[in-house]
């Protein structure tokens, strides 16, 4: 089977091509953001909240599960009151640092670009 006609499946979906796996972990409408704001090191839970705005505590919790799911974050809780959670990018997540990195750069030049 050539490389172009696999099909990537993960959790009982299919896939017709790895980027549509790939972007399908973190598609929606937090997730990128939470993920540009864990490049630089581990977040709390409430400074993400702040970081991101306009995300409600529902929205973070489960965009924070999904990713956390996929294996792309890791979360860190400390036995400590009032309790302390911390998340941080996993080694897999560690691997999206140039993809990230690359579209940040595509985005600010594409915004310059329609700004002309």
């Amino acid at each position: 089977m050539a490389v172009s006609d696999a099909i990537y499946e993960l959790n009982g979906k299919k896939y017709q091509c790895p980027i549509e796996l790939s972007v399908s972990l973190f598609a929606g409408r937090w997730k990128t953001t939470i993920l540009c704001k864990l490049l630089d090191g581990k977040k709390r839970y409430g400074e993400l909240k702040k970081l991101i705005n306009g995300i409600n505590h529902k929205m973070l919790a489960e965009q924070l599960r999904d990713l956390e799911d996929a294996g792309i974050i890791k979360r860190h809780v400390y036995p400590v009151v009032p309790p302390k959670v911390e998340y941080e990018l996993t080694a897999l997540g560690e691997g999206l640092k140039p993809a990230i990195e690359h579209l940040q750069q595509w985005g600010k030049q594409f915004r310059l670009t329609i700004e002309d």
